[in-house]
């Protein structure tokens, strides 16, 4: 199976220094980033999420599906290189396999979470301040809407 990196020779690079902004959150979606190299930090608000250093991974896949404005913010903690494609959807629908990896990238990801949250719902049972997390892996499983909001139940406009 072709990679992201295979299939992304085509596209535009860009450099990053490190501590430069890639993406900022609440900006409109721009497109589709492909790491090539170096690492990245994405910050939900004031908290880190994940670091990103594996060429090939896929950034700003989310918002380009969801239709929605980035959802968090994007820096390089080192010199970055990156492919970019400014038509998201083009670029998707110009080859299976690209959609497919993303598809199984998005995957990987939700099945981590789910995994996550079930091993702290068996390690936790209903503590205090964790009694959600069934609720969350309920709805996980069958979320079936086509469209995710921010937010909660207990805060439907959180800050990040």
């Amino acid at each position: 199976m072709k990679d992201m990196l295979s299939l992304s020779t085509h596209l535009p690079q860009r450099h990053l220094a490190s501590g430069e902004v890639l993406i900022a959150e609440g900006a409109p979606a721009a497109g589709l980033w492909v790491l090539v190299s170096g690492a990245l930090q994405v910050r939900k608000g004031t908290v880190v999420v994940n670091t990103i250093n594996r060429p090939g991974a896929v950034i700003g896949e989310i918002s380009l599906l969801l239709d929605a404005p980035y959802g968090a913010t994007v820096v390089a903690t080192e010199a970055c290189t990156l492919r970019h494609a400014a038509d998201g959807d083009g670029l998707l629908a110009s080859d299976p396999a690209i959609t497919r990896l993303l598809a199984i990238g998005l995957a990987e990801r939700l099945n981590f979470v789910t995994t996550y949250l079930a091993d702290l719902k068996h390690q936790y049972g209903d503590a205090p301040g964790l009694a959600m997390v069934a609720d969350v892996l309920s709805e996980l499983a069958q979320r079936q809407g086509p469209v995710a909001r921010p937010g909660s139940a207990r805060d439907p406009d959180p800050d990040y």
